[in-house]
């Protein structure tokens, strides 16, 4: 157990040194994609329309490209293309399955199902990559599957699930 939770720290140390280096920092109203000096790329506008942002936190590629972003305070994620091109999204404020309490973790497996942390709601929940709502798990807590505010999510290529849950410390 204490390998596990060093692992899932020097994930969660390594994830935020990542992004400070990709200038994730702060919390823009556009999606900027750090790229060599002749190609880069960034998408979005303020707001609450398709392809408008107004609180990205995370975001996650998949193997083909595709960017999901997490929206914490409009309880949704949205899905592009490579090219910044508005795909889908899904989620809305609630309790069940599919619906979000400020959302703030995402990854992608290798099959390309989407896994949100889901501070408020203080769970997992998992999705295909078009937003069918597939399963979720976890419950306010600091037992086994229970969490406290799931902040970071990560798959491994195993299929393994690492949350880090901040206000529990594990």
């Amino acid at each position: 157990m204490k390998r596990l939770n060093l692992i899932v720290f020097l994930m969660v140390i390594a994830t935020l040194i990542a992004l400070l280096l990709m200038g994730f920092g702060t919390v823009p109203s556009t999606l900027a994609l750090e790229a060599p000096p002749y190609y880069q790329t960034q998408w979005g506008s303020r707001g609450s329309g398709d392809g408008q942002f107004e609180s990205p936190v995370k975001v996650a590629v998949d193997s083909s490209g595709y960017v999901y972003v997490v929206e914490s305070f409009k309880n949704r994620i949205q899905k592009f293309n490579s090219n910044g091109a508005f795909v889908t999204k899904w989620g809305r404020y609630g309790f069940d399955g599919g619906q979000f309490q400020n959302p703030y973790g995402v990854a992608v497996d290798s099959s390309g199902n989407v896994y949100v942390a889901d501070a408020g709601n203080r769970r997992i929940q998992k999705f295909d990559s078009n937003g069918v709502f597939i399963t979720k798990w976890g419950g306010y807590g600091s037992g086994d599957d229970q969490f406290y505010s799931p902040m970071g999510v990560a798959v491994d290529s195993n299929g393994n699930v690492y949350v880090a849950d901040s206000i529990n410390r594990r």
